[in-house]
């Protein structure tokens, strides 16, 4: 158990740092999925001696549900759709159009919110490694991963303190590497359990860990 998403980020950078790809010479990229993974994702660059930037893909909401999601997507209309969940909650083909792209629109909204408007970051040829603060489904990962790959980086690896074994073997198929720290093979999982304090981030929070590491002249924007 992590006592907080720093204690986190500072164990993940120290399991990242021996991989292959961290010690190629060039220097690696870190994109933080906002908000938890944004704190995991600045102390895991600091050890790295990465750049640290963002990717925001966001789950696709279930109507009835809306804690609850049915695939993802990413600011550029890459769409990854739980197809067999899709199935059992009866959803027309039109339904699930619409509500991705009212989700696309809605990670633009984030995504300017965040970066600024500020370019995306310049993946092809690198190491690229996204970090969450853990992999729930992997839906929501495998979307950024699919995104990224269409850019052509040199390595997409993904980095997070938890997931449970059967979305690590889902994100495996899209990336690299996959260095997970704690692999839950229980009957449930909840990223919350694997953190001895656990919060909701807020934007404040966000923007505090990027002025950090801005400060610190890391930041990619």
């Amino acid at each position: 158990m992590f006592a907080d998403r720093d204690d986190a980020g500072r164990a993940l950078g120290a399991a990242l740092l021996p991989r292959p790809w961290a010690r190629s010479g060039t220097r690696p990229l870190v994109l933080a999925i906002p908000r938890g993974g944004v704190p995991v994702a600045y102390h895991a660059a600091r050890a790295l001696g990465a750049e640290l930037d963002l990717v925001v893909p966001r789950k696709i909401q279930i109507p009835w549900e809306p804690e609850a999601g049915f695939g993802a997507v990413t600011s550029d209309g890459t769409v990854t759709l739980n197809e067999p969940l899709v199935a059992r909650l009866g959803l027309k083909q039109a339904e699930v159009a619409k509500l991705a792209a009212m989700t696309v629109e809605e990670v633009r909204r984030r995504e300017a919110a965040f970066r600024g408007g500020a370019p995306l970051p310049e993946v092809e040829g690198r190491a690229v490694v996204v970090v969450d603060d853990g992999v729930a489904s992997g839906f929501t990962m495998v979307a950024a991963l699919r995104s990224l790959r269409a850019r052509g980086p040199g390595t997409l690896a993904v980095g997070a303190p938890c997931a449970p074994a059967d979305s690590v073997e889902r994100v495996s198929s899209h990336a690299d590497d996959v260095v997970v720290l704690e692999v839950d093979r229980g009957w449930s999982f909840a990223v919350a359990s694997h953190y001895e304090r656990w919060w909701d981030l807020d934007d404040e929070e966000v923007h505090g860990y990027l002025a950090r590491a801005r400060e610190q002249g890391f930041l990619g924007f």
